[in-house]
């Protein structure tokens, strides 16, 4: 790779223009207009994880080998104190003794984690990086883009793809067909970033001038119309001199620039310190947000926390010039580089704070690299108020309102105890819970639910579905709330509850399925998987559908049991089915007949339907109908003697 986002940097011209703070906004405020997104990498994969690459996938040079000091290929070790399972590596143990570990991007939990704290921390959308699919590294892509769906959907978090052309011999066909086959689905996704009512698409780097993106004029501006052919909001990454003109960017391409509906100029490697943000804004800057409000479009600049390893940080002073130059030229949005980006160590996602939290023998730096404490989460709470500026919430300032290790100012103030945790519902392997709001000085931004005092997971709601719990155990739940600074509210008090007994088990459970279609990644064997965040979604706007499981034997059944995600961004939703069996999978018998049925995630989005007494060996769901989306949607299905 000759230039990627990576190591891109050119020469800047100089241009004065009169500012115009406060400019308007092309578009109004939407999923990309008036909001902060962050750019998601999503290709961290580990030896053992399952996934189709089946290797270190970007933890180390050597991916066939586990990363070592001599085999690495990350500059920062992630904070894994919230994740469930941690992949062991050949380096020595952390400072503090604990096992070096990294997570792997294939894990839904992983990728639950990552967003669960975007919802915390105000990041309102993520650009899922999408690389050539077509190679060896295609279907861990596409696997991970599914995770990111759910993620986003479990945590009200908006997305959408990002592609990344570097690289890509055959892009200009290929990105239409990878388009059109595969990532045009997710636009079903409530959570699928809109801007204008339009899906977005951002396409990073055309009009760089190098053998990585050898595209002419012509040939970019051909895809660029194609996808607003297709009805999307199409983002350009382009070079930060895509208007002024230098050895980054080739000549020939301002009207392409131009047919781009919002403009995102790439800042990694142009900028390093408070003052090279001062003169990008004079000389690139304001010019760019002028010559985009007299063209009508959007503008998204680039923010980036700095590189560790290189020392670019300042204790966030360098991050915060940039929301104050970006805020003070009036962005219509801001672009995040990156999220989970170890490579560069250039992310905000929470880091080694010092030397316990790195391996003794790495070499590293931790996020302290400087002399100044810094909190895992500092740079995602720079993030969160960088965001309240963007939107007004806060003054416009050029001090951070964030300090680095909370207590040493800014927001000390902890919300509420979350009040009147309580059970709402219960079977043999899992709990649906339900609370009243915290509150906060600022505001809540989430709550953890932990059960008998390990964290389970994370929401932005104020309920909760505890699966893949063992039968017949007592679990003794809280919760507690969270704001954007970080303060965390005292504990709630318990709400207890024992697991029914094993015999009244989800006969469903990890069953053979069938089904009439399915949409992208989401087939039938999600529905009966256990997961309440993955799910079942038919062909749209096909009408009839069905979706079926074979009990593996005529079995007594009583009930069958329909859920939906329980996340808030599941609005309420009447889905109308019938359901039928069988004993030889040929001759269906209706055992209910169609009928409404109300979905709402204030009450845990689960329906149950009581059927005849008698023994079937095939279960199947007829749909006809659904106000939330023009397809048949189930989570769980569920089958009870």
């Amino acid at each position: 790779m000759e230039i990627s986002r990576r190591t891109f940097l050119g020469s800047t011209a100089a241009l004065s223009l009169f500012p115009t703070f406060g400019a308007l906004a092309t578009s109004p405020p939407g999923d990309v207009v008036g909001k902060v997104a962050v750019g998601y990498q999503g290709w961290f994969a580990c030896a053992g994880d399952g996934a189709p690459i089946n290797a270190w996938w970007h933890w180390s040079n050597v991916w066939e080998q586990p990363p070592s000091p001599s085999n690495n290929w990350i500059n920062i070790w992630p904070d894994m104190r919230e994740y469930s399972r941690g992949y062991p590596t050949a380096y020595a143990a952390l400072g503090n003794g604990q096992p070096a570990t990294l997570f792997s991007s294939y894990d839904q939990q992983a990728v639950d984690t990552h967003f669960s704290w975007m919802r915390q921390y105000g990041c309102d959308a993520a650009a899922l990086q999408r690389f050539n699919p077509n190679g060896g590294e295609g279907a861990t892509r596409d696997a991970v883009a599914a995770r990111v769906r759910s993620s986003a959907e479990k945590y009200g978090v908006k997305f959408y793809i990002m592609y990344d052309v570097s690289g890509w011999t055959a892009m200009q066909s290929e990105i239409k067909a990878d388009w059109t086959a595969k990532m045009s689905a997710h636009t079903a996704s409530p959570m699928y970033a809109r801007q204008n009512g339009k899906p977005v698409v951002c396409i990073w780097g055309f009009g760089f001038s190098d053998g990585n993106h050898p595209w002419d004029a012509g040939t970019c501006l051909d895809v660029i119309n194609w996808f607003k052919g297709q009805g999307c909001y199409v983002i350009g990454g382009v070079p930060r001199e895509w208007r002024v003109g230098g050895a980054g960017t080739r000549t020939g391409f301002l009207d392409t620039y131009h047919a781009f509906n919002m403009l995102s100029p790439w800042m990694v490697g142009a900028i390093s310190n408070a003052g090279d943000s001062d003169n990008i804004y004079n000389s690139i800057n304001i010019g760019d947000q002028a010559d985009c409000n007299a063209h009508g479009i959007d503008y998204q600049p680039c923010v980036l926390p700095g590189e560790v390893h290189a020392r670019q940080r300042a204790h966030g002073d360098f991050m915060w010039r940039q929301f104050y130059n970006m805020v003070r030229v009036g962005a219509q949005g801001i672009y995040i580089s990156m999220f989970d980006e170890y490579g560069e160590g250039n992310q905000i996602a929470k880091s080694a704070e010092n030397s316990a939290m790195l391996p003794t023998n790495s070499g590293m730096l931790a996020l302290d690299e400087d002399g100044t404490p810094c909190s895992s989460d500092y740079y995602l709470r720079l993030t969160a108020d960088g965001g309240r500026m963007l939107k007004g919430q806060i003054a416009l300032t050029p001090t951070r309102p964030t300090p680095p290790v909370l207590g040493g100012g800014g927001d000390t103030q902890a919300p509420s105890v979350p009040s009147g945790l309580h059970v709402t519902a219960h079977s043999a392997t899992s709990v649906a819970l339900a609370w009243t709001a915290a509150t906060d000085n600022v505001g809540v931004t989430g709550y953890r639910i932990f059960a008998n005092g390990t964290q389970l997971g994370a929401t932005a709601s104020t309920s909760f579905t505890a699966n893949g719990l063992t039968p017949s155990t007592a679990y003794s739940f809280t919760v507690t709330a969270q704001d954007a600074a970080g303060n965390s509210s005292p504990v709630s008090a318990a709400a207890g509850v024992t697991t029914d007994p094993g015999g009244n088990a989800n006969l469903a459970l990890n069953r053979p399925t069938a089904e009439s279609s399915h949409t992208q990644g989401y087939g039938s064997g999600n529905a009966v998987d256990g997961d309440s965040g993955s799910y079942w979604e038919s062909a749209n706007n096909a009408f009839p559908q069905w979706l079926q499981v074979d009990l593996g034997g005529s079995t007594p059944i009583s009930r069958v049991v329909l859920a939906l995600p329980p996340s808030a961004a599941w609005g309420a939703r009447t889905q109308t089915l019938s359901v039928s069996g069988s004993t030889d999978g040929s001759t269906f018998t209706t055992l209910v007949g169609s009928a409404g049925y109300t979905f709402d995630p204030n009450t845990g989005n689960t329906v149950t339907i009581p059927v005849p007494a008698g023994s079937r060996r095939y279960v199947r769901l007829t749909f006809t109908a659904n106000t939330g989306w023009p397809a048949g949607q189930v989570s769980e299905f569920q089958v009870y003697a």
